[in-house]
């Protein structure tokens, strides 16, 4: 999953992003709300963690314009203002869940979890992807085609697991770099045909047909029928 960390501790952006990157989902970070919010509304992350006092533009504030512009991105927000009315505050603003400071790491997944099982979203946990006779288990990052099972890297999960959502759809290159990198990366012209050459290695190897089909000018599909 591709999350976005709204806070203005240095120290406490770079352990969330560092942790969620290890557990692996990809992570953003915004040092400011005017920036979180701009960052949000490109609509690409599956989840958001908004810090409630945000300079130049109040975490509250971030939610409230979030949800009157349409977005409905599960949003767990984090706060060290502990009492039931900030804590009703704050889901009346529009937060999905709302975690009092300081947290444990492991209670902040729990959390992300606990919100896209209920927004009907895929979570990493033991989530698996079914497109025909292709399965993807986004845990284990293992595929596995008519029996035959492959172990894929991380960023070759990560696009696996965008193009078996978006199966029978072209998946734009930009779509698979959202997907598996973040905002500091910089990618080469070939980086996504790079990892989509090895991919179509791993999962036809065997197979008299390739699964993973080139458009032209556009991206990549995956077929949702046939001989997969």
């Amino acid at each position: 999953m591709r999350i976005l960390v709204v806070e203005d501790d240095d120290r406490a952006a770079a352990y969330l992003v560092r942790g969620l990157n290890e557990s692996g989902h990809v992570a953003d970070a915004a040092y400011d709300g005017v920036d979180g919010l701009a960052m949000a509304l490109e609509g690409i992350y599956d989840a958001l963690i908004v810090d409630r006092r945000l300079p130049r533009m109040d975490g509250l504030e971030v939610v409230r314009t979030l949800r009157e512009r349409g977005l409905h991105t599960p949003i767990l927000m984090l706060s060290a203002m502990a009492s039931t009315e900030h804590r009703v505050e704050g889901l009346r603003a529009g937060c999905d869940d709302y975690l009092i400071k300081p947290y444990a790491f492991v209670e902040v997944l729990a959390r992300l979890d606990a919100l896209l099982r209920r927004a009907d979203r895929p979570s990493t946990s033991g989530q698996i992807l079914t497109v025909s006779k292709l399965q993807l288990d986004c845990a284990t990052r293992t595929a596995t085609r008519e029996g035959r099972v492959v172990i894929l890297q991380h960023r070759e999960s990560l696009i696996l697991a965008k193009l078996m959502r978006h199966a029978g759809q072209v998946v734009t290159r930009d779509m698979l770099l959202e997907s598996a990198w973040d905002y500091a990366f910089d990618p080469n012209d070939n980086v996504i045909d790079k990892h989509i050459y090895r991919l179509r290695r791993k999962l036809d190897e065997g197979f008299a047909t390739s699964m993973i089909r080139t458009v032209a000018g556009a991206g990549y599909l995956l077929e949702s029928g046939g001989d997969l």
